[in-house]
C-alpha cells in the first residue's frame, strides 16, 4: 500500500510577528495527546506566556525583523512550543478569522487543510476531514468529525451553525480522537474555544456592512466584578437579504437574521482553583436551504413532469435564480450552560471537571423547487437536549512519566418529525392515480434516547532527551434507544382501489416498535517523536478509532425495519511526519504522510422510492494522502502561509451502493473507485499579510486568501451528472488601523473577488434530478472596530 501525505504543522505568525507584520496571530499546530478539552487551558498559558512579547513587539515594530515565531502550548501538562509535539493539529486564533472575514462555519474550509464543509442549512451541516465525514441530517447517529464549544461536545453539526462570536481560538485535529477527552471520533475533532472573562477592562464594539444587505453588529465587555470574580458579556446581531432571486415575487433568499448572546463568570480566589460559568443563547430566522437546479440527469423526467402541471424550473444554476410559490425557510434555538472546575494541587496534580447541558430546536420548511401548489411544505423538525459531564486527572509535569486519566458521560434525548404538506397537483407532476397524493398531509415523529459512558487514559514516557513514547487506550459504551412512527395521512379525498394503494405505499401508517442498539467502543494511541535537530522533529503514530453505530429515525423503504439499525464505524490509521524551523527560524515547514482504513464508513444515502435520505454503513474506505503546511516571514512586515493536501480517497469494498440514475439495478458496485461524496483529491489555500506604518501612530495593512478545491462527486451515487466541479476563490482586505491612542481599525474587504460561481455540495432530487447549494458570490463590505 502506497503511503502518500504530509502534515500541515505549521504555526502562524505569533502575537510578535503579528504586530510587526499586520498578520493574523493563531495558526499553530499542538500535540493530539491534548483533549479538545484541554485546548482552552492551552490557549489561555501559550497567551499569557506571550503577551508581555506581544506588547514589547508593539512599541518596537519598526526596528523588528520578523521571524516565525513559535506558539506556545501545554498539552503535555508543560508549557513547550507546538514544533515539538508530534502530531497534527492546527489552530486558528480569532484574529486570524476576523482578518479573512470568516465569520460563517461553512467557510472555515477556505483555512483549514484537509477539510470538506458541506452546508446547506443546520440541519444538513456536516464537517469531514480528509474526506471522511460527510454524513449530515443524520438526528440518530453523531458525526465522524467532533465538535466542541469551549471544552463541550456539540452533538449535531448543525449546533456549529452560528456566526463567530467572541472567539479566542479554533483547532483541529485530523484522525482517530478520543484517548483524552469527551466524545471518540474516527476522523477528527473540531474545537472551538470563547475569550475567557478578564480581570482587567476590555471593551470593543464592531460593525460591518456590505452588499446583499449585509449588516453585522457585534459588542464585548469584560472586566472585573471582584478582586476574584471577572465577568464577560458578548452579543451580535447579523443581518442579509440573500443572493438568490425568487422569480416568483422577486425577492432575495439564501439570507435572513442570526443573534446570539454570550454570559460568562471567572472565579478564581487562588492559583489552587478557577471556576468557570458559560451561558450562551443563538437563533436564527432565514431561508437558508434554498437548493437551486442542477440538471435533470440522464432521463430529463423532472422537466418533464413540471411542464405536465405547468412549470418550468430555473435550468441555470450560474442564474442565482429560482421560482418558488411557498418558498423554503429555518427556525433555529439553541442554547446552553456549562461549568468548568479545575483543582490545582501542592504537586502540581490537576483535577478538571466539565458539566455542560445544551438544548437545539430546528424547523424547516422546504419548497418542491415549483411556482405551482405540487408539494406545500416538506421537512423534518428536530428537538434535541443533551447532558455531558467530564471528570479529568493529571499527574505532575516534569516527570518521567506523565498522564492523563478521565471519564465521561453523555445523555441525549432528540425527538423529530418528518412531513409533508401535499398541494393540489401532487399526483399530476407524480404520475399517479387521481386523487392518491393530492392535498394529503403526512407526519412521522421519532424519539431517540442514548446513554454513553466512557473511560480512557493516555501517558506519556520521556524515554530520552530527544525521545518521546506515548501510549493511550479509551474504551466506550453506549446503549441507544428509538421509536419511529408515521400517522395515518390525512387531507385529500376518499380514494379506493390503486390509488388507495399508492396513498398507503407512501403515507401510509407505520409503527417500528421500540429499537435498540448496545456496542462497545475501543480506542488506543502509540506514538512516538524523535528530535532528529534542536528544531527537526520527526514524528509516527498508529491509531484505531471506534463510534458505535445509529438508528435511522425515518421510516425505512423496502428494506423495512431491519434497515433503520446502521453499524459501527471502524477506523485503523497511521501517521508518519515531521516539523522543522528554518532559515533562522524565518521558515516553518511541516509536512506528514498518513494513511486511514475505515471499515463500515455511515454515510447518506437516498431512496428514489420514498425520496428522503437515510444513513447507510458505505462499506469499506481508504484515504491515503499528503498535507503540507508552510509559513515564512521573507523581511519585515510580510507573512506568507499556505498548506496543501492530496487525498487518494477510495472505496476498497461497496458492493451495494445505490445506483445513479444512468445505471440500471437497485445496487451497483463502487468498490476500487475514488467514489467517496465530496472528498476531492487536490486542496490548497495560500495567505499573505502586509503591513507597515503610513504615518505616525497609523498602520496600513493588506490581506490576500486563495483557496482551491478539485472536482469531486456530490452524491453517494457517484452519477457522472452530480460532479461538483473544481472551483478556487479569492478574498482580499486593504485596512487602517491606529497604533497609539485610542484603538480603531477600518477595513475594506471584498469575498470571492473575482465572481467565481462554484457550488458547495449537491443533493439527490426527484426523478433523477440533482439540486445544488451554490457559494456565496462577490460580496465588498466596509468593517469598523473600536476599543474603549
Amino acid at each position: 500500500m502506497a503511503l502518500l501525505g504530509a502534515f500541515a504543522g505549521t504555526a502562524n505568525a505569533s502575537p510578535v510577528v503579528a504586530a510587526v507584520a499586520g498578520a493574523p496571530s493563531g495558526v499553530a499546530l499542538a500535540f493530539a495527546e491534548t483533549a479538545a478539552g484541554d485546548a482552552a487551558a492551552t490557549a489561555a498559558t501559550a497567551a499569557a506566556a506571550l503577551e508581555p512579547q506581544a506588547a514589547t513587539a508593539g512599541a518596537s515594530a519598526e526596528s523588528f525583523v520578523g521571524a516565525v515565531q513559535t506558539v506556545l502550548v501545554t498539552t503535555r501538562r508543560r508549557v513547550e512550543s507546538s514544533q515539538s509535539v508530534p502530531t497534527p493539529m492546527t489552530v486558528l486564533g480569532g484574529d486570524v478569522l476576523e482578518g479573512s472575514r470568516i465569520y460563517r462555519v461553512q467557510d472555515l474550509q477556505q483555512l483549514l487543510p484537509s477539510t470538506t464543509i458541506n452546508y446547506v442549512h443546520a440541519r444538513q451541516l456536516s464537517f469531514a476531514v480528509r474526506g471522511l465525514g460527510n454524513n449530515p441530517a443524520s438526528d440518530g447517529l453523531e458525526g465522524s468529525v467532533g465538535i466542541y464549544l469551549d471544552n463541550v461536545y456539540l452533538a449535531r453539526p448543525g449546533m456549529a451553525a452560528f456566526d463567530a462570536l467572541d472567539v479566542q481560538q479554533l483547532e483541529l485535529l485530523r484522525g482517530p480522537q478520543g484517548t483524552l477527552f469527551g466524545k471518540n471520533t474516527t476522523a477528527g475533532v473540531l474545537n472551538i474555544s470563547t475569550k475567557k472573562p478578564t480581570f482587567g477592562p476590555e471593551r470593543s464594539v464592531e460593525l460591518s456592512g456590505g452588499q446583499f444587505g449585509y449588516v453585522q453588529g457585534k459588542v464585548s465587555l469584560s472586566g472585573p466584578v471582584t478582586d476574584q470574580v471577572a465577568a464577560r458579556f458578548s452579543a451580535y446581531k447579523t443581518h442579509d437579504d440573500g443572493y438568490i432571486t425568487n422569480r416568483y415575487n422577486g425577492r432575495k433568499v439564501q439570507g435572513g437574521d442570526r443573534q446570539g448572546v454570550r454570559g460568562q463568570l471567572l472565579y478564581e480566589p487562588g492559583s489552587a482553583f478557577s471556576l468557570r460559568v458559560i451561558a450562551d443563547y443563538n437563533e436564527e430566522n432565514s431561508n437558508n436551504g434554498t437548493l437551486v437546479f442542477f440538471n435533470a440527469g440522464p432521463s430529463g423526467r423532472a422537466i418533464a413532469q413540471a411542464a405536465l402541471v405547468g412549470a418550468t424550473p430555473v435550468l441555470d444554476p450560474a442564474a442565482r435564480a429560482v421560482d418558488l410559490d411557498s418558498g423554503s425557510s429555518v427556525t433555529v434555538h439553541q442554547g446552553g450552560v456549562s461549568a468548568e472546575a479545575n483543582w490545582t494541587f501542592g504537586d502540581d496534580a490537576k483535577l478538571t471537571s466539565i458539566t455542560a447541558w445544551r438544548r437545539w430546536n430546528f424547523v424547516p420548511q422546504n419548497d418542491d423547487g415549483l411556482p405551482v401548489p405540487v408539494t406545500l411544505n416538506v421537512g423534518a423538525s428536530a428537538n434535541h437536549r443533551q447532558f455531558t459531564q467530564e471528570l479529568r486527572w493529571s499527574t505532575p509535569s516534569g516527570r518521567a512519566v506523565e498522564s492523563v486519566f478521565g471519564g465521561y458521560y453523555y445523555y441525549q434525548e432528540l425527538s423529530n418529525n418528518s412531513f409533508t404538506v401535499n398541494g393540489p397537483l401532487a399526483d399530476i407532476y407524480n404520475g399517479n392515480p387521481a386523487g392518491a397524493w393530492a392535498n394529503v398531509s403526512s407526519t412521522a415523529p421519532g424519539e431517540l434516547r442514548v446513554n454513553s459512558y466512557a473511560l480512557f487514559g493516555q501517558s506519556t514516557w520521556h524515554a530520552t532527551d530527544k525521545l518521546d513514547l506515548t501510549a493511550g487506550v479509551r474504551a466506550s459504551y453506549e446503549d441507544k434507544w428509538a421509536r419511529v412512527i408515521r400517522n395515518a395521512p390525512t387531507g385529500g379525498a376518499a380514494v379506493t382501489g390503486a390509488a388507495l394503494g399508492a396513498r398507503n405505499g407512501r403515507y401510509g401508517a407505520f409503527d417500528s416498535g421500540d429499537l435498540s442498539l448496545t456496542q462497545s467502543s475501543p480506542t488506543a494511541l502509540l506514538s512516538a517523536g524523535y528530535k532528529l535537530q534542536p528544531d527537526v522533529l520527526l514524528y509516527g503514530s498508529l491509531s484505531h478509532g471506534e463510534k458505535s453505530g445509529g438508528i435511522n429515525l425515518a421510516v425505512p423503504g423496502a428494506g423495512g425495519v431491519a434497515s433503520m439499525l446502521v453499524g459501527a464505524e471502524r477506523a485503523n490509521a497511521l501517521e508518519l511526519g515531521f516539523k522543522s524551523s528554518l532559515l533562522d527560524n524565518r521558515l516553518q515547514l511541516n509536512g506528514n504522510v498518513f494513511a486511514t482504513i475505515v471499515h463500515g464508513y455511515q454515510s447518506n444515502a437516498y431512496d428514489h422510492v420514498s425520496r428522503t435520505q437515510y444513513l447507510t454503513n458505505a462499506g469499506d474506505v481508504r484515504t491515503r494522502g499528503i498535507e503540507v503546511e508552510a509559513i515564512a516571514t521573507p523581511f519585515r512586515g510580510l507573512t506568507l502561509r499556505a498548506n496543501g493536501s492530496f487525498n487518494d480517497a477510495s472505496y476498497l469494498r461497496y458492493t451495494n451502493a445505490p445506483c445513479a440514475p444512468e445505471r440500471a439495478g437497485a445496487f451497483c458496485d463502487l468498490s476500487g473507485r475514488n467514489a467517496l461524496v465530496n472528498a476531492p483529491r487536490w486542496i490548497g489555500n495560500l495567505g499573505a499579510q502586509y503591513s507597515r506604518a503610513v504615518a505616525e501612530g497609523l498602520q496600513g495593512y493588506v490581506n490576500a486568501n486563495y483557496a482551491y478545491r478539485g472536482a469531486t462527486y456530490g452524491t453517494l451515487d457517484a452519477s457522472e451528472y452530480a460532479t461538483i466541479p473544481s472551483y478556487s476563490v479569492s478574498n482580499l482586505s486593504v485596512g487602517l488601523r491606529s497604533t497609539r491612542g485610542a484603538a480603531w481599525d477600518v477595513s475594506l474587504w471584498v469575498k470571492n473577488a473575482f465572481d467565481k460561481h462554484y457550488y458547495t455540495s449537491l443533493w439527490n432530487s426527484g426523478f433523477g434530478s440533482y439540486n445544488a447549494v451554490i457559494g456565496t458570490p462577490r460580496t465588498a463590505g466596509i468593517t469598523g472596530r473600536y476599543e474603549f
